[in-house]
């Protein structure tokens, strides 16, 4: 998750750099994370003025890499908690033995839909839906309507419109496919990605080259192609963004297309300073920590009662009924999942 943080920076009030940590000082914890996690200043010196420790962050590259860099210093982590595994990746985690049980006592505020790990090494901090995602300029100026659902990206009409991102190197990338797999079955999807790379769908290795770089809606206006795989809370970053009051946001979300990630964040075994890594886990459920992640990290808190920004209120971000899977099927069949698609599309 989160991915987002590439548009976040552009507003200059993220604090979350990342630092090498080699020899960890007395009074730090750190805090390994994807490229995408985002802290405003006031709420990083919040958590360090309530429990007099430094807070670290060591960011290792997107969710995948940084999972992976995890694994495999796993009992000897470089930090002392992880944030930014997700619901798709949770079962790699949970069965190499990188985390510890702990259960922090706000996990109660926390929607139980949310909260999949019944071991507590795992706990549920944001979510946000993976959705395609249309620029709504485009359409109407070429006089073409915008798909309606998974399927009709396969019309001829959306011919060479559409960018996704591979699922081998992109989390957001890996959702689709699986919304894919949960709307069309074990027996449709593979005929659907077929259609897909028959109707010249562009591949992308992550969110921020589909979304900034391919992607003729994102602010950037770089891109010629005006469907992506994105999130549903791009229409309320688009708006904050403008500098400008808009009546409409300049993209849309298709309706009945997301798939549901969910981010956790976890005590890593083998932690230098695991009391530490606790206090952090309980900040980042606290409302203060909560109600600043939609317009740092543009995800939703795991919280339940924390009120959302105004321009989240004005474009709802979730999606009433998302695609999803059972976190033991996606542990169970992702990597022959990838391998499969990836036999289709990249050939």
């Amino acid at each position: 998750m989160r991915v987002l943080a590439a548009i976040a920076a552009l507003i200059g009030v993220l604090a979350a750099a990342a630092v090498a940590v080699a020899s960890p000082r007395a009074g730090d914890v750190v805090l390994v994370t994807h490229d995408s996690f985002a802290i405003s200043k006031p709420v990083k010196a919040a958590f360090e003025k309530e429990t007099g420790l430094k807070l670290r962050i060591l960011q290792t590259g997107d969710a995948g890499a940084a999972l992976n860099r995890a694994l495999l210093t796993a009992g000897k982590p470089e930090g002392d908690a992880f944030f930014g595994i997700d619901n798709n990746l949770l079962t790699r985690a949970l069965s190499a033995n990188l985390l510890v049980p702990y259960r922090p006592p706000a996990l109660a505020k926390v929607d139980p839909q949310l909260d999949l790990d019944p071991t507590h090494r795992l706990t549920p901090i944001d979510h946000s839906d993976v959705c395609l995602v249309y620029d709504r300029a485009w359409f109407s100026k070429h006089a073409v309507a915008p798909p309606r659902s998974l399927e009709q990206l396969t019309l001829p009409r959306y011919r060479g419109l559409t960018v996704v991102e591979n699922p081998a190197t992109s989390t957001p990338g890996l959702a689709f496919v699986l919304a894919t797999i949960a709307r069309l079955g074990p027996d449709g999807w593979k005929g659907y990605w077929q259609q897909l790379r028959a109707n010249k769908v562009l591949v992308s290795d992550g969110w921020e080259d589909a979304y900034n770089a391919q992607f003729s809606g994102s602010s950037s206006h770089k891109g010629k192609r005006p469907i992506v795989v994105s999130y549903s809370t791009d229409p309320a970053a688009e708006v904050y963004f403008a500098g400008k009051p808009l009546k409409e946001s300049p993209v849309a979300v298709v309706r009945g297309t997301c798939f549901r990630q969910i981010e956790f964040a976890g005590v890593l075994r083998g932690a230098n300073n695991p009391e530490g890594a606790q206090k952090l886990i309980d900040f980042l459920l606290s409302p203060r920590f909560q109600a600043g992640m939609p317009l740092t990290m543009f995800v939703l808190p795991a919280r339940t009662g924390v009120p959302l920004p105004p321009v989240f209120r004005r474009f709802p971000p979730v999606a009433s009924r998302p695609l999803q899977l059972p976190a033991k099927a996606i542990g169970a069949n992702r990597d022959r999942w990838i391998r499969e698609w990836a036999s289709i599309v990249i050939r």
